[in-house]
C-alpha cells in the first residue's frame, strides 16, 4: 500500500443524513482543491464553497476545510467537504476527488498515515476503532482515555524502567574485566522487582479494559419450564422473550444485551436441555449445546420447590469443564423464601424470583465478579486493551520471571540480558515501536473506510 500518494474516502456512513463528509489526504493538496473548488481555502477555518465536477460544473454547495502539513489529523495534507448527505450527490462529491488526481482510501488507510507520520502510536491508532465500535458508555471513556495516551503512556513507563535495567546488566558484558557484584551494587533484583509489579498494575487495567470492549457472553441453561426466559426478561428489562407455562416454549436461542456498570453483557437464553421427540425443539437444543460451547459464563436455573434433581445433574455435567457456573436457584416466591447468596466451594448460588425480581441485584452484582470485573467509581485507569495487547503483557511477565530466576545464577549475565531484552521488545510491539507489516496490515484492514 503506498503512502506517497493522495487518498480520498467518504467519512460519513451511507444513506441519507444531513451532512456527507468525503476526506482527502496527501501530499500537496492545493492543486486538488483548485480543481473541486476553485480556490486554496484558508487553513483550519471554514469556507462556504461550491463544489465542482471536472468540467467545471458544480454539483454541492457545503462546507470546505483545510489542514495542511503537519498540523492535521494524518500528518498530510488534509482537505474535508462537507456537503448535503444524500448518497448520490456525496458519491458525485467523492468521484471529483478521484478525477482529480486523488484514489479510493483503503480501510482504516487515514489512520495508517497518521499512526506511520508519528501523529498516534498504535495503540492509539487501535483506540480510534474501539470508541466507534464501544456498546457502552464506559466503554466510549475509555476508548478515549486510551486515544488521549493513557495507555501508552503506562506502556512506555515500564519500557524505561526496562531500559534502564538492561543498561545496568549489560554493562557487564562489556565490560567483564570488571570484578564488581553487580547485583548487589546496581540492586537489580529489587529494580526488576518493581518493574514486575509496575507490569502488573497496567496487566490488571488492560483485563478491565478487555471486559468492556469484548462484553461477557451469558448462557442460561436448565430444564424446560425453570424461568429462563423469566430471567431473561427481568434481567434485559423488557419482554425479549415468550414465557408461558408449556415446557419447550423457547425453541431457538434468544439474544439480548445488557449493561452492568458499563460492562455489556450478551445473554443467550436457550432451550430446555431435556430428551424429546419434537423435531423442532431437537434442532433448538443442538443449537443450545453450540452455544454453551462459546460461551463465556453459565446460568444453571434450578426450580427451588424441587431442588437439584438427577436431571439437573446431568444438565452440570454436560456443560464444559472449564466454563464458570452460578447455580440460580429460581421461583423462591412460591415458597415465601427470600433472596440470597451462598458461595460454597467455588459454587455460587443465588436464590431469586425471576417473576418478582427479588435478588435480581445479587445476581447482577455476582454476574460481574464471576468474570473478574472489579468496581470503578469513574473507571479512571482502565485501557482500553485487545487480545494482542493482552498477549503481549502476559509474553513480557514470561519474559521477567525468567529475568528473575536468571538472577539466581549470576554466571549467566548473557541470558539475564536477553530475557530482559525480549521483555522490552514484546512490550514495545504494543505501541508498534517493533511492529511486523503484517500486523499492521491486520489492524487497519479492520477499520471503517474514511477512519
Amino acid at each position: 500500500m503506498s503512502t506517497n500518494d493522495i487518498i480520498a474516502a467518504i467519512a460519513t456512513p451511507p444513506g441519507r443524513g444531513g451532512i456527507g463528509v468525503v476526506r482527502i489526504s496527501g501530499k500537496n493538496l492545493q492543486s486538488v482543491a483548485l480543481k473541486i473548488l476553485g480556490c486554496v481555502p484558508e487553513p483550519r477555518r471554514a469556507t462556504l464553497s461550491k463544489f465542482r465536477d471536472e468540467n467545471g460544473l458544480p454539483i454541492d454547495q457545503g462546507i470546505a476545510l483545510y489542514f495542511p502539513s503537519p498540523h492535521s489529523y494524518t500528518g498530510e495534507d488534509v482537505l474535508e467537504l462537507q456537503g448535503h448527505g444524500g448518497p448520490v450527490v456525496t458519491n458525485l462529491s467523492l468521484s471529483c476527488c478521484l478525477s482529480a488526481g486523488a484514489r479510493l482510501a483503503q480501510p482504516g488507510e487515514f489512520t495508517l498515515r497518521a499512526f506511520l507520520n508519528n501523529k498516534l502510536d498504535l495503540a492509539q491508532a487501535e483506540s480510534v476503532a474501539e470508541i466507534i465500535d464501544a456498546s457502552t458508555a464506559e466503554a466510549a471513556r475509555c476508548a478515549m482515555r486510551s486515544l488521549q495516551g493513557e495507555f501508552s503512556v503506562a506502556i512506555n513507563s515500564v519500557v524505561q524502567a526496562l531500559t534502564d535495567l538492561r543498561m545496568l546488566v549489560e554493562a557487564t558484558l562489556d565490560f567483564p574485566e570488571e570484578d564488581t557484584d553487580f547485583l548487589q551494587h546496581g540492586d537489580v533484583y529489587a529494580k526488576l522487582e518493581a518493574i514486575q509489579a509496575q507490569l502488573e498494575h497496567v496487566l490488571e487495567s488492560a483485563r478491565q479494559g478487555s471486559l468492556l470492549r469484548e462484553g461477557v457472553h451469558v448462557v442460561l441453561v436448565g430444564q424446560p419450564n425453570v424461568g429462563k426466559s423469566s430471567l431473561m426478561n427481568q434481567l434485559a428489562g423488557e419482554e425479549a422473550a415468550i414465557v408461558t407455562e408449556i415446557p419447550g416454549t423457547t425453541r431457538d436461542a434468544i439474544r439480548q444485551t445488557i449493561e452492568i456498570e458499563g460492562v455489556p453483557l450478551y445473554l443467550v437464553d436457550t432451550a430446555g436441555l431435556r430428551e424429546t421427540e419434537d423435531a423442532i425443539e431437537k434442532i433448538g437444543i443442538a443449537r443450545t449445546r453450540s452455544v454453551i460451547e462459546n460461551a463465556d459464563l453459565a446460568l444453571l436455573l434450578i426450580d427451588s420447590r424441587s431442588g437439584v434433581t438427577p436431571a439437573d445433574r446431568a444438565i452440570l455435567d454436560s456443560l464444559p469443564v472449564k466454563l464458570p457456573v452460578i447455580h440460580v436457584h429460581n421461583k423462591i416466591d412460591l415458597l415465601n423464601g427470600f433472596p440470597q447468596i451462598k458461595d460454597g466451594k467455588g459454587k455460587p448460588e443465588i436464590h431469586l424470583s425471576a417473576k418478582t425480581g427479588a435478588g435480581i441485584v445479587l445476581l447482577r452484582r455476582k454476574l460481574l465478579d464471576m468474570v473478574g470485573w472489579r468496581p470503578h467509581s469513574t473507571g479512571e485507569g482502565i485501557f482500553m486493551a485487545r487480545q494482542r495487547h493482552l498477549l503481549a503483557l502476559t509474553q513480557t511477565r514470561e519474559h521477567l520471571k525468567n529475568a528473575a530466576d536468571l538472577i539466581e545464577r549470576p554466571a549467566q549475565p548473557d541470558l539475564l540480558a536477553e530475557e530482559l531484552r525480549l521483555a522490552q521488545q514484546t512490550l514495545s510491539s504494543i505501541t508498534g515501536e517493533f511492529s511486523a507489516d503484517d500486523l499492521l496490515g491486520e489492524i487497519f484492514s479492520r477499520f471503517c473506510i474514511g477512519k
